[in-house]
């Protein structure tokens, strides 16, 4: 089981709470904003945490980009962030040829922010999840692999097991499944490690201790990898908090002593994108 803290770099309280989460708990890797306010800082700590699995955040939506904004005008908005009209955004992504060009640069130019910090790449992610859109996938492919991309998650949730963990909730199905097997495709094509299933989609900002310990209880067999946005400060204490997301309690999910416990009785073993890279 791979355990991820995303958001890596985006706050100073965030940095912290992965710094605590991988020397006390059972975090094993961490997704870094390269365009992220405290960029500098989660890197800095990095190089105190032999062993963490850092990988790259990929950010086209809720943030900054890396570029100047001459050369992305058309993913941004008179603020200079980049456009949540995720809907509309798509459509241009696909069908418009300067909107397309503008998105390879940035995804391009988050690669070589992340090489430039001298980490070493364990695994790429997108924020949102924006990946399963077929240009997004194709150009990460496509510009990752230049850079030495070997492994990037999956966003496919097994509702079954969700619904195992809690019994009573109902899970909406995924629409997104013909996207998520194109997806899968496209990565076995080019042979990139993929994780088998992902926990952290139904309960986004909501992976508390005991939901934590009923995944465990039922994890499928594979590579599964479970995500969380843990921090040490609330949302209306960092500067782009989420309104509604258990910062701390997620934080102290993946410090418990049960959790730990847990994965003993169970015999899960935790691992990194790139300690997994034989069972590709």
């Amino acid at each position: 089981m791979i355990v991820t803290a995303d958001d890596f770099g985006v706050d100073v309280a965030v940095n912290e709470a992965v710094e605590l989460a991988y020397n006390e708990g059972i975090l094993t890797c961490a997704s870094l904003m390269v365009g992220g306010r405290a960029v500098v800082d989660a890197v800095d700590r990095t190089r105190r945490m032999k062993g963490l699995g850092v990988g790259l955040h990929i950010t086209l939506a809720d943030g900054r980009p890396v570029s100047q904004r001459r050369n992305v005008r058309s993913l941004i908005d008179h603020e200079g962030r980049f456009k949540n009209t995720l809907v509309s955004s798509g459509v241009s992504w696909f069908f418009n040829p300067i909107v397309r060009h503008q998105l390879a640069r940035e995804i391009d130019a988050q690669f070589r922010a992340f090489i430039a910090t001298g980490l070493v790449m364990d695994h790429v992610n997108v924020h949102k999840h924006l990946h399963f859109h077929p240009t997004v996938a194709a150009m990460i492919i496509s510009i990752g692999r230049r850079y030495g991309m070997l492994a990037v998650r999956v966003p496919d949730e097994p509702r079954d097991i969700l619904m195992k963990a809690e019994p009573g909730v109902d899970v909406p199905k995924s629409r997104l499944k013909p996207l998520l097997w194109l997806l899968r495709r496209r990565m076995t094509r080019a042979r990139l490690l993929q994780n088998d299933n992902v926990f952290g989609l139904a309960w986004t900002g909501a992976m508390t201790e005991d939901r934590l310990l009923a995944l465990i209880t039922h994890l499928p067999e594979g590579l599964n990898e479970i995500y969380s946005h843990p921090a040490t400060a609330d949302a209306k204490d960092m500067r782009r908090g989420v309104r509604g997301y258990k910062y701390r309690e997620e934080l102290a999910a993946l410090m418990s002593p049960r959790v730990r416990q847990a994965l003993i009785a169970n015999n899960v073993t935790l691992a990194r994108f790139s300690g997994s890279l034989n069972k590709g």
